[in-house]
C-alpha cells in the first residue's frame, strides 16, 4: 500500500499565512472593481449602439433590445 503525503506548496502557504488586509485597502480594492465593471458596462452599450442589424442578429439581439440596454445608464445593470 502506498501512502501519499501532500505537502502545501510554499506560495499556498504564504498565501493563507497573510494578514487580512486593512480596512481602507478592502475599500480601495472594492471602489476600483466597481469603478471597472462601471466602465466595462459603459463601453459594451456604447459597442453595442454601433452594430448593424445583421450583427446583432448574429448574437440573438433584437435592435429594440440593443436599443434599450444601450441607453440604461453605467450604473445600472
Amino acid at each position: 500500500m502506498t501512502h501519499v503525503i501532500q505537502i502545501p506548496s510554499p506560495s499556498i502557504a504564504y498565501l493563507t499565512a497573510r494578514p487580512t488586509l486593512p480596512l481602507a485597502a478592502r475599500a480601495a480594492i472594492g471602489l476600483a472593481v466597481v469603478i471597472t465593471m462601471w466602465s466595462v458596462r459603459s463601453r459594451s452599450r456604447r459597442q453595442l449602439r454601433t452594430l448593424s442589424d445583421s450583427q446583432l442578429n448574429d448574437i440573438g439581439i433584437s435592435r429594440k433590445d440593443a436599443d434599450l440596454q444601450a441607453s440604461l445608464p453605467f450604473w445600472r445593470p
